[in-house]
């Protein structure tokens, strides 16, 4: 890449990131390698996996951060890094709630249902 592309993010609190590409593929293949302890069948991880394998081939396929930027279609390259940080975090605390197991207890009547 041939430098910063700019200055400032005109964003409070978010700085510029002086190489996007790099910051991307290695947040992507985190999030990669904590999905993989997610079972396959979790919807969680089918959709994330998706979406994740997805941007990530186009950070391997444009050079170019703002043709890059209108194809994730994020924002800004540096919003879309603290959406990649905030799914890798989210993508941790999942393993640890578990989600796609069964309930505990069966849910009370309607609880479900709406409008009740």
């Amino acid at each position: 890449m041939a430098g910063v592309l700019k200055k400032t993010t005109g964003l409070v609190g978010l700085a510029v990131c002086e190489s996007p590409h790099d910051r991307l593929r290695l947040l992507y293949s985190k999030i990669l390698d904590v999905l993989e302890q997610v079972p396959k069948t979790a919807a969680y991880r089918k959709y994330t996996e998706q979406i994740t394998n997805e941007r990530l081939g186009m950070v391997k396929a444009e050079p170019d951060v703002k043709k890059l930027e209108d194809q994730l279609q994020g924002g800004q390259i540096e919003e879309v890094i603290l959406q990649a940080e905030n799914e890798l975090s989210l993508a941790r605390k999942m393993i640890q709630w578990k989600p796609w197991e069964p309930l505990v207890e069966e849910p009370p009547a309607n609880q479900w249902k709406w409008p009740i």
